[in-house]
């Protein structure tokens, strides 16, 4: 048998030890008073004089069957109005001392110190706090103090076992050094690295942000289907189903846009969603197949009017996020409160390029050098099937894409509304896909017969929400700011006859 087959029984054991005590190894309610965050929030930093005091103040007498490090290091008195707190969470470390000992609890990224000592707590609870493991999770109630070091601690009174935890926890909780394991046992991920769990709630609060600026606004939110009979709205190979009941294939979709533009001529004149899109396409530090995009579409507005708003857009929240229109990625930083404006042309500096040739030269010269967040606008018309002409200048379109740290945030177009047009770009599109090209979009006629009851004039977005999140938390890969990313299967885990 291997260590970790031995220690696994070993704790599997436990559970029954833990029984027979009369505790429920697997768990009820626990109401507790504060959660740890909010206790370290309010309490967690000693003012200097107290923090003197409790280093010279005086402690309780030392137990002579413990240690020199046992309740002498505690102070004799709580914090002045003496809180008491019921607070839960995951054993992180574990410092046994004879008649007492420390432990410390972890809860949504931050520690709190617990102090349990043989005569303060019943006889039950204490033949518990010897049982336990590191990773178990448990409640706790008792009053607060801070050691003669100053820390935070909780004097527990009574403890409440929780949860028991069979595999072992990262070594020291120091992280998880191994990359793939972080993105393919998140949970654990979780649990050994705060900061992961920092950026994951930094990137809700994003969400947050961008919905809120959005709402008072005006626009709605809505769904649209991710199933759907013709994908479209983006370059893009789709995932392909079946629905058996119909007996047809379906697309996962690859992007909103038509469904959206669909509400416009509706007569839903400012709408917006935050969900998932799917490419087939391929896995690196930038790209997963399943994504998160933020699409809006405003009535009678164009491009230039989305430049405006967009700038107004990310600026906030970056602040909401960072507190700082300046975000620091990869060493560099990036300044949300200055976003520069050029057009294709101008930043690749060739006047005569046109069409495809002009779109390579800027991805392959110009696209990675823009660290400082960036609009770029007019594009060739042969790469923006649905983008409106440019009235002086028709082999251009009024669309612009935003970048920063070398990344590409979003695109944004003036839309085209006219069907007579669109249907000629997807004319277009469709010989494009008889030459072999798997990206090119789909004749959508039903998008059409929309088109030709009228469409307004409309300014539309998409902002790729993974990637924003990878700048606003200086995260090095999109895996990093998606709780489960695609990766391959890894086989046979084991767990299953572990648990017969």
């Amino acid at each position: 048998m291997s260590l970790e087959d031995n220690l696994f029984e070993q704790r599997r054991s436990r559970v029954r030890e833990i029984q027979a005590l009369g505790f429920r190894p697997y768990g009820q309610r626990f109401e507790f008073t504060h959660t740890i965050p909010e206790v370290v929030a309010v309490h967690g930093a000693a003012p200097a004089e107290e923090a003197a005091a409790a280093r010279t103040g005086p402690t309780r007498p030392a137990d002579p069957s413990q240690t020199p490090d046992g309740p002498a290091v505690v102070r004799a008195d709580p914090l002045e109005d003496k809180p008491r707190v019921h607070i839960a969470g995951r054993i992180q470390t574990m410092r046994r001392m004879g008649k007492a000992g420390f432990m410390h609890l972890m809860q949504s990224g931050e520690r709190l110190q617990v102090y349990v000592r043989k005569d303060a707590v019943s006889e039950r609870d204490y033949s518990l706090y010897e049982m336990l493991d590191l990773g178990d999770i448990l409640g706790v109630e008792g009053y607060l103090f801070r050691t003669r070091t100053g820390e935070l601690s909780v004097h527990a009174e009574k403890l409440t076992f929780l949860s028991k935890t069979l595999l072992s926890m990262p070594e020291k909780w120091h992280g998880l050094e191994d990359v793939e394991l972080r993105y393919r046992q998140r949970y654990l991920d979780l649990i050994a690295n705060p900061d992961s769990q920092r950026v994951f709630r930094a990137r809700a609060r994003m969400i947050s942000s961008l919905r809120r600026q959005l709402e008072a606004r005006g626009f709605i939110e809505v769904e649209t289907p991710m199933m759907q009979p013709l994908y479209g709205g983006a370059a893009a190979r789709p995932f392909v189903t079946h629905h058996n009941t119909l007996d047809m294939d379906l697309y996962m979709r690859i992007a909103p846009e038509l469904y959206l533009k669909r509400l416009i001529v509706g007569g839903m004149e400012r709408v917006y969603e935050i969900n998932r899109n799917f490419r087939n396409e391929g896995i690196s530090v930038r790209h997963n197949p399943e994504f998160t995009m933020l699409e809006f579409y405003q009535a009678y507005t164009d491009y230039q009017g989305l430049m405006d708003f967009t700038e107004e857009l990310l600026k906030q929240t970056a602040i909401d996020v960072t507190g700082s229109a300046v975000v620091t990625y990869q060493g560099q930083p990036i300044d949300f409160g200055n976003m520069r404006r050029m057009t294709m042309r101008e930043a690749v500096g060739d006047s005569t390029l046109n069409g495809h040739a002009l779109m390579e030269a800027f991805e392959a010269r110009v696209e990675p050098t823009l660290i400082q967040p960036t609009i770029i606008y007019d594009y060739p018309v042969e790469v923006s099937p649905l983008s409106k002409n440019k009235p002086d200048d028709p082999a251009f379109v009024e669309r612009f894409e935003i970048y920063a740290g070398g990344i590409e945030l979003g695109n944004a177009y003036t839309e085209l509304n006219d069907p007579q047009e669109q249907y000629r770009r997807f004319e277009l599109q469709r010989a494009l896909r008889a030459a072999g090209d798997e990206e090119a979009q789909p004749m959508d006629e039903d998008y059409l017969r929309a088109m030709s009851y009228g469409m307004p004039p409309t300014g539309g977005e998409g902002i790729g929400i993974d990637r924003l999140a990878m700048l606003l938390t200086d995260s090095k890969s999109i895996r990093d700011v998606i709780l489960f990313p695609l990766l391959r299967p890894e086989g046979e885990i084991g767990i299953a006859e572990k648990l017969k």
